[in-house]
């Protein structure tokens, strides 16, 4: 059984189910996905869509849910009892349906575990209470996990074998109209409903002070696929000067001069393809006045946290201003050394990530806990 709760972690679920089906082919696996889960092979007993928030309000509207879809999995393994249980990310969710799993005698397998060392870090004692191993995909994490008695392995990250490859620019550009010759920006304003109605509107403001200050500039949304178009009304300003695809990301970024970023998995996929790029973050009020003290780290991008000091500019709750993003973006756009500057800076951090192999190993570890060699 697999419990993914977003698109990040559906993307590695599937890309883990492909491995743990090639290395024992007879294996049935089930679970809470997504649409990748699904083609891997898996069947959903329930379907994540929706689900994926964050803020207080905006989970707590969704209890109900959530609530009956916890109640759904959990008779799934009583009814039919899993070998082995893998958690993808996902941890208000996650751990306490691993805890109930795991009280079916069932063993527990994290992976793509939370970042606990970084905020609410009383948690990584009931990770050592829940999880039989825990698979980690930053090198640094291994270390954190092992101290605090954690049974953990570091099997890379698994982008590294995902990311396909892109189709050229001169090719790519000119099916959305846009002119090869010309720079162009990415906007990559999240995947979850809330995430891209607190940020987009401030992307689509600095884009305008970008254009004033850059002519011929161009722009591409990189928007997820499950989202209403509603959301996406402010970019009606830009027709003509800007292009919106769904499930292309990698070509996006392989694509853009430099990008704006919603923080997350995209700044990882950014720095495999050397994008310069500005991140940005805005939680409810409330939201982030709450969780502020629970934080123990400085940057937020994963990209600056792999390597070790920040290589990438991160304008977080009141300093993301169209202001700061547009001055942010064009310093690489009106500046070759800067860009090359930190095309180096993010080819140190693809180095940093290990070798490629991570979901085969994570799929090997899944099995060896199951008991199956």
């Amino acid at each position: 059984m697999i419990s993914c709760g977003e698109p990040s972690g559906d993307l590695y679920a599937g890309a883990l189910a492909t491995e743990i089906r090639r290395l024992d082919p007879g294996t049935t696996i089930v679970g809470l996905g997504g649409r990748r889960l699904r083609d891997a092979g898996a069947h959903l007993t329930a379907d994540f869509s929706g689900l994926s928030v964050t803020g207080l309000l905006e989970v707590a509207r969704l209890l109900p849910r959530t609530y009956a879809t916890y109640r759904t999995l959990v008779r799934e393994a009583k009814a039919h009892r899993p070998d082995v249980f893998v958690a993808i990310d996902f941890p208000d969710f996650n751990f306490v349906l691993a805890r109930a799993i795991r009280r079916l005698g069932v063993p527990v397998v994290y992976y793509i575990s939370p970042q606990l060392w970084a905020w609410r870090r009383g948690r990584m004692k009931t990770m050592r209470r829940i999880a039989d191993r825990v698979l980690v995909i930053f090198p640094f994490e291994e270390a954190i996990y092992r101290e605090a008695g954690v049974p953990v392995q570091w099997v890379g990250h698994p982008l590294l074998d995902i990311t396909p490859a892109t189709a050229p620019p001169t090719e790519f550009l000119p099916r959305l109209g846009l002119d090869p010759a010309r720079p162009v920006v990415a906007l990559l304003p999240g995947s979850r409903r809330n995430e891209v109605d607190a940020i987009l509107l401030d992307l689509v403001r600095a884009a305008a002070l970008i254009r004033q200050r850059l002519p011929g500039v161009q722009f591409i949304v990189a928007r997820a696929p499950h989202l209403n178009d509603s959301l996406f009304a402010p970019l009606d300003s830009f027709a003509g000067t800007m292009a919106i695809v769904e499930g292309r990301t990698d070509d996006v970024l392989a694509t853009a001069d430099m990008a704006v970023v919603a923080s997350g998995t995209v700044t990882v996929q950014a720095a495999l393809h050397e994008c310069p790029m500005v991140v940005v973050y805005r939680l409810s009020p409330v939201t982030y006045r709450l969780g502020k003290p629970f934080v123990h780290v400085d940057t937020y991008a994963m990209a600056n946290l792999v390597a070790g000091r920040r290589v990438v500019p991160e304008l977080i709750q009141q300093d993301f201003t169209p202001e700061r993003v547009a001055d942010e973006a064009l310093r690489v756009l009106t500046d070759p050394a800067k860009a090359a500057a930190v095309k180096r800076d993010l080819r140190d951090v693809r180095t940093r990530l290990g070798t490629r192999g991570a979901s085969q190993r994570a799929a090997q570890s899944v099995l060896d806990v199951a008991g199956k060699r």
